[in-house]
Parts: structure tokens; sequence; C-alpha cells
């Protein structure tokens, strides 16, 4: 069969798929496109420079061995970038060799802003003062040292980052960043700007939640100060807005931020929001306005696992000098998975009884004061509960299934796990090798087929497995 572009590339996907957590995937390797194969070379399309920067810097080793297995030792990719001038995009392609090297840019003439009027009106300053200084309305807690990074938020995280370090000078702008209720949202918003005022002390950055900036324009229309409103936002550097989803249906609001956003997103001034859901299924805002929150980087939140959740734990734990026992960490991170903000207060909960009771926090009294709480959470199934069922289910010991004994029985108990974990969780493949005994993912990936074909060839081993999901649905 003739190889073809499109072809090698499935074959490449298909190898990276397995070698990297599954949100990194669909991150940065499902919006390629492979455009063409001459001879041993192939050419495929990415996003942005800083895509292809990206995936020099992260992936190049695992790019360069998956494009030799495809093509042979004299296979060779080639990059094909699209940049954006202002708000247009257009096509840049370039021979970029999947070295590790970086490229060369030209530099992009950008539009001057207009000259600041030193008058006008601050909504968040105390009155008579002349010269604009801004308060910048951050939490000084909300740092990027406080955020616990994991796979349920890496890439938020990292595109954080890059802006704080280089606001308005990264691919990234808008900053979009989504999620549920207490995954971090405002958090890592503020962090960029907490960022900025430690590096670039004279950036003007303000945050304002959506409601606040839709208040304020409402009282601007009602003292006829609309034009110091306006331009009190134009004059920023970075405007930090929270849950823009706020703006359905208000129209004449949307219509004066499009207004805002433009101005700022032209003169290479950084725009960060924050929203629950991604732009494409934000209801009630204009077209124009979405189309726009699309130009730069939409990058999500998720539940974070269970060593998110314990580290976070043990983060908050170091800050306020207290020391608990694993098993209680263990058993809260199990139990209180929803988000962040009520993992943290729960454990501020379970403080709180522990001195008024003048108790020492262990496991029993764990479950007793967070018993109500946790009733009302729902319970995701985790690694730890799977492998504890499956080792009671085989009468073995939990450790001897993390060790590297190549007893039948173990083998049999270690695979099954990997497999239950791999069906009823998010974990990353590579996570879940490492949480059976530090193993790698083609291990995983082994177990989990042998664990197929048993099930597919021997009756007994079929009802083993059938059982424990019994047991797992029954939790």
């Amino acid at each position: 069969m003739e190889k073809t572009c499109t072809s090698v590339w499935a074959n490449c996907l298909q190898i990276i798929k397995d070698n990297i957590p599954t949100q990194s995937f669909k991150t940065w390797f499902e919006p390629i496109i492979p455009l063409r194969l001459e001879e041993s070379v192939l050419t495929i399309q990415v996003p942005s420079l800083f895509f292809y920067e990206w995936l020099e810097e992260h992936y190049v080793g695992l790019l360069r061995k998956t494009i030799k297995k495809q093509l042979g030792d004299t296979g060779r990719l080639e990059y094909n970038i699209v940049v954006e001038k202002s708000s247009s995009k257009m096509p840049y392609t370039t021979n970029l060799p999947s070295s590790g090297n970086g490229a060369e840019g030209k530099s992009q003439s950008i539009p001057m802003p207009m000259a600041l009027n030193k008058d006008i009106k601050n909504p968040f300053v105390i009155p008579g003062l002349k010269k604009l200084q801004v308060d910048p309305q951050l939490n000084p807690n909300y740092t990027f040292e406080n955020f616990i990074e994991g796979d349920c938020n890496r890439l938020a995280r990292s595109a954080g980052y890059a802006v704080g370090a280089k606001p308005g000078g990264t691919s990234f702008n808008p900053l979009m960043i989504y999620g549920g209720v207490g995954l971090g949202k405002t958090h890592l918003a503020q962090a960029i700007g907490n960022e900025v005022k430690k590096t670039m002390p004279d950036k003007l950055v303000i945050y304002v939640s959506c409601e606040k900036f839709c208040q304020q324009f409402v009282d601007s229309l009602k003292n006829n100060t609309i034009n110091d409103f306006v331009n009190f936002y134009q004059a920023m550097d970075i405007i930090i807005m929270d849950d823009v989803h706020n703006f359905a249906g208000k129209d004449k609001t949307q219509d004066i931020f499009f207004h805002i956003f433009n101005h700022l997103h032209q003169s290479g001034k950084q725009l960060i929001l924050t929203s629950d859901k991604p732009p494409k299924d934000l209801a009630g805002l204009e077209e124009r306005l979405l189309s726009r929150f699309k130009w730069g980087l939409s990058a999500d939140l998720s539940v974070p696992d269970m060593e998110t959740r314990m580290a976070i734990l043990k983060k908050k734990m170091y800050q306020d000098g207290i020391e608990l026992p694993n098993d209680v960490i263990e058993y809260v991170a199990n139990n209180i998975d929803n988000n962040v903000r009520e993992l943290e207060g729960a454990m501020v909960s379970l403080l709180a009884q522990s001195t008024l009771n003048k108790k020492e926090i262990d496991l029993a009294l764990a479950k007793q004061m967070l018993k109500n709480f946790i009733k009302n959470t729902s319970k995701e199934i985790s690694m730890e509960y799977i492998q504890k069922l499956v080792c009671e289910y085989f009468e073995v010991p939990v450790e001897m299934v993390k060790s590297k004994t190549r007893k039948r029985e173990i083998v049999q108990a270690r695979q099954i796990s990997m497999y239950l974990a791999k069906s009823h969780t998010k974990t990353s493949l590579k996570s879940i090798g490492a949480f059976f005994g530090g193993r790698d993912h083609s291990t995983v990936i082994y177990a989990c087929q042998t664990v197929e074909d048993l099930i597919d060839t021997d009756k007994k081993f079929k009802a083993y497995v059938h059982d424990i999901q019994k047991k797992l649905k029954m939790s």
C-alpha cells in the first residue's frame, strides 16, 4: 500500500497517543494537519509559531523516533506554520527541521496605542488623583507557586506562565481559561497578573469580574461618563476578566467590550478571560465577540486526579504549618473529588472540628467528621479503591501488587487492576504505570491487552473480571 501524508501521520498519532497524556495529545497533536509527503520528508501544518516551539521543546525526541519508525533513518519532519498578523490569519511556510533549535521569525509592526489621557477617571482609584494609578485588584496569595500543577491543568498553567513572562508577546492572546466551579480559574488568571506586577511593575494590570464590569458600564451611562470608562480600560496593558459567560444577554455591554478588546489586541496588549465553558459552547454572546475569544488559546481546567489532590492538600498543610498522617490525606483526597474548593473546604472543616474537640486527627476522626460532607459528593472510582477491591477479591496483599514479584496470582491481580484503572478512571497510562510500582506506559498497554485476550478466551477469568466490575458499580 502506497504511503500518503495522511496515512503516515495517522500511524505516527497512534504511537504518540500511547506515549503522552490524553489532554496533551488533544491539545498539541489533534490540531495538526498533514500536508504532503515528498520522498522521506513529511510536512505538517501547525496553528502558530509558539505551537511549533512547544512541540520542539517538549516532544522533539518522540517526534523524531516516530518519524524514523514510519519513514526510515532518512525521515524528516517539516512544518507549515500559520501566523497571525493583526486580526487576520495568513499561512507562513518554512522548512523547519525537527531539531529542537527553534526558528527565526520576522518582527511585525504593531499599531501604536492612543495617547493616554492622564486625567481620565479610574473606577478603582481614590477620586482626586490626576495621574493614572491603578490598584490591580489582585489577591497576593494567588501565585504560580501556590498553584499545584497536574495533568488536569498543565496546558493552562504552562500557557499562563508564558503569558506572565511576556504579556501580549505570545500567540496566547486572548488566553481563555475555562472549567467548572472551584477548579482554579480565578487563581490561575490572577497568578498571571501577580507575575507581571512582580517582574514588570510599571505595567497597568487590572482584574475585574464580568459582573463588576457590567455594573460599571451601567453606572457610566447614568453619569454620562462613558468616554472615561472606555478610556480607562483602553489604557490598560493587561485586562483579566473573570466569568465572561455573564455577558450573555447584555448586548450593549458586549458591544462596548468588543471595542475595548479590539483596541487592546491591536495595540499588542494582553487579555486573559475565564469562563465556565469553552467559547464554542457559550450561549447568548454575539458571534463577533465569540470569534475574538477564539483568536488565542482556550485551555481547560479539569477535575484534578488523585495525585494532584494529595499534592494540593500537602501544599496547604505546609503553608499552614500543619502535619497530618498520610492515610488521612489519602482518605480526604480520595473522597472529596468534585473540585479544589471543596477539597480545601473539607480540610478546613476537619481542622476546625479537631481544634474545637481538642483531638488529634486520625483516620477514624476524619471519617467521622467528614461523613456528612462526603455523603453529598459524587465519588469517583479511584485507583486506590480498584487496587484494594482486586486484592481483597484474590486475597493477595496490596503491597505485593506494586512489587516486582512475578508470581502468577500477583501478576494477574496487577494486570486486572491496571485494566480496570484504564477503564474506570480518566488517569493517563503513564500515571497508572507509576502508581502500580513505577512501571511505564507500555507495561500498562500490555496488561490491558492481556486481560482483554483472556476475557475472550478464558470463561473463568472473564467471570473474575465481571464480578469485580459489579462490585465497582455497587460502590
